[in-house]
């Protein structure tokens, strides 16, 4: 029998159970995946720890890779052996076999391993839909973006990199900052010893930022507001350090905009996840982007996976692995 975490209540890592699941034929619609990795998210402590709240007892994890196994009625364009990737649809990524709406997959090219494949998903398209859509870069300008040598981060930095977008990049240690800049940051903040606003001032000269993309959330909110423009756009896509408080528009100083998008919204229709999917696989097929796999750990080790990550003791990406 397959075996999966499992989650009955909400809470630290120790709440997960590594158990053996049932996972019968696929349903009209659906397909079975068996999955060859897959991928770790801070979303996915979120919903362990009941900051976004779901019905009880859940799986967790929204990213893998993996191969078709069983094909439900009514499927077309997939069929058994695909290779197929996939970052949204229902919970329960953290599974040996799990079936899926064929809907939220994306065939994998032979050319992108699995393991890539798993950790590219959700952070990848993460990252064309904030340069690409939330805020259309365009060359020569320059960027402020938090966690630079995160999962997000690091695939960010070298995408940027090929859109010519200079990047001023945060960060908590030397260690990361040496990562960032190998991944294309050109100008790296230690925002535990300097003066975020200042050293932004300071690089661009007292122009500032037309945009800030902040995955860390109530640490660095306000960092993020006085680093940027007039009519400069804040761009809060996660909750690292905890949820914003609430805030009163007056703190947007008379001219600034923030929006908080979220990948599920981009990739809600089949059309978008195409384009969205097809952008980041051409930029990784490419070598423009390559993703940075730091960690690897066993399925049934994803407690410790979770307890390193929340800890940030990890950089570049991490997957799990049947």
């Amino acid at each position: 029998m397959p075996k999966a975490i499992r989650i009955e209540q909400t809470g630290g890592p120790e709440v997960m159970k590594f158990v053996d699941v049932e996972v019968g034929a696929p349903g009209p619609g659906e397909v079975q995946v068996r999955h060859k990795a897959i991928g770790l998210n801070f979303i996915d402590i979120y919903f362990r720890s009941g900051l976004y709240p779901s019905p009880l007892p859940a799986g967790l994890g929204t990213e893998g890779a993996g191969d078709v196994v069983a094909v439900g009625q009514g499927v077309t364009g997939l069929k058994v052996g695909d290779r197929v990737a996939y970052a949204g649809g229902p919970a329960g990524a953290y599974s040996e076999v799990r079936n899926m709406p064929a809907a939220v997959l994306v065939k994998l090219p032979k050319s992108i391993s699995y393991e890539t494949g798993a950790a590219m998903m959700l952070k990848g398209m993460t990252v064309q839909y904030l340069f690409r859509r939330t805020y259309k870069l365009q060359k020569g300008q320059t960027i402020l973006f938090h966690a630079a040598a995160g999962g997000v981060g690091l695939i960010a930095m070298q995408w940027a990199k090929a859109l010519g977008v200079t990047v001023i990049g945060t960060v908590g240690s030397e260690d990361k900052a040496k990562l960032a800049r190998k991944y294309g940051c050109d100008h790296v903040i230690l925002y535990k010893s300097e003066n975020v606003v200042e050293r932004v001032r300071e690089i661009t000269k007292g122009a500032m930022v037309p945009v800030v993309y902040d995955s860390v959330g109530k640490d660095t909110f306000q960092a993020s507001i006085d680093s940027l423009q007039p009519f400069g756009l804040m761009v809060s896509f996660g909750n690292a350090s905890g949820p914003v408080p609430p805030v009163a528009l007056t703190a947007l100083k008379g001219s600034l905009y923030i929006t908080r998008p979220s990948l599920m919204a981009h990739i809600a229709s089949r059309s978008n996840l195409e384009e969205i999917s097809g952008d980041l696989i051409k930029m990784v097929s490419s070598g423009k982007v390559k993703i940075e796999i730091d960690q690897r750990y066993a399925l049934a080790d994803a407690a410790k996976a979770h307890a390193d990550l929340a800890s940030r003791k990890t950089t570049g990406s991490t997957v799990l692995l049947p």
